[in-house]
């Protein structure tokens, strides 16, 4: 039986998979998902905070750091894949504190992590861009201090925090990508239009896009628009939710069973995870 790879060959190949073409990011939630994804052939992982918090009965956002980071170690253990942490807004507010967690993180082992520049106040939704910098040149110095091979990811939640501004989001992004942020990422932005500018606007950095909800576009459209990497975000875990809510709400609602028609086979599942 060949060995698994280490951390430090999953991040090389990380780093070699942002360096030409596309690929698709898929997120899993739990152990069985991110084995189930692995077995499909995909060559990387991503987790989400919204899939992982549901299933702890959380809201997104709503999940300590250490439950997230053991979560995180869980999934690196699980798979032979790289792992990106959706790791939020690195739960902290102060650069030196979103360092400390960088820190942390690097140490579960992931291939990747994302520090997003929301900062969970309606009234505010975003840090100020001098604050968002200095938070991003944090994670930037704690990964360095690190050894430098875990890649980060600089977000700009603008079009999720009801500021859809193209040339603000933009501008963050420009500004994270000269803090040290390897690959950008807007989610929330969805037509070719925006997606082109972006891309654009931050070459040759590498730019992650979100389809986390029905879309006409597809991987070759958006391999052409110069797109490097896919996620999806929760919606995996959204579509389970979704099977699972039907069909438990047939049964209590109209005494049906046949919720249970697309579900999956007890014996694929038991093959899939015989060596677990």
């Amino acid at each position: 039986m060949d060995a698994r790879p280490s951390v430090a060959d999953r991040r090389r190949s990380f780093h070699r998979l942002h360096e030409r073409g596309c690929f698709v990011i898929p997120n899993p939630w739990d152990i069985g998902s991110a084995r189930y994804l692995q077995s499909l052939g995909f060559k990387a992982l991503a987790t989400t905070s919204s899939g992982f918090a549901w299933s702890q009965a959380r809201s997104d956002n709503h999940v300590d750091r250490d439950i997230v980071l053991a979560h995180l170690h869980e999934i690196v253990e699980a798979t032979d894949l790289p792992i990106n942490a959706d790791f939020e807004s690195g739960f902290a507010t102060d650069a030196a504190g979103v360092a400390e967690s960088v820190r942390r993180a690097v140490e579960m082992g992931v291939a990747g992590l994302s520090i997003e520049d929301s900062t969970g106040d309606e009234k505010a939704p975003l840090y100020p861009v001098d604050v968002a910098v200095e938070r991003m040149r944090a994670a930037r110095r704690a990964i360095d201090a690190a050894g430098g091979d875990t890649l980060l990811v600089g977000r700009s939640e603008g079009f999720f925090v009801g500021r859809p501004d193209l040339a603000e989001t933009i501008a963050r992004l420009k500004a994270y990508a000269s803090s040290g942020a390897d690959c950008l990422y807007a989610p929330g932005i969805r037509n070719r239009e925006q997606i082109e500018a972006v891309v654009d606007a931050v070459a040759p950095k590498p730019v992650n896009v979100l389809i986390g909800w029905g879309s006409d576009l597809t991987v070759d459209d958006l391999t052409a628009l110069g797109v490097r990497r896919i996620s999806v975000g929760g919606a995996l875990a959204r579509s389970a939710w979704g099977g699972f809510m039907r069909a438990a709400k047939a049964i209590a609602e109209q005494g049906r069973f046949d919720g249970f028609s697309d579900a999956a086979s007890g014996a694929e599942l038991n093959r899939l995870f015989s060596g677990g």
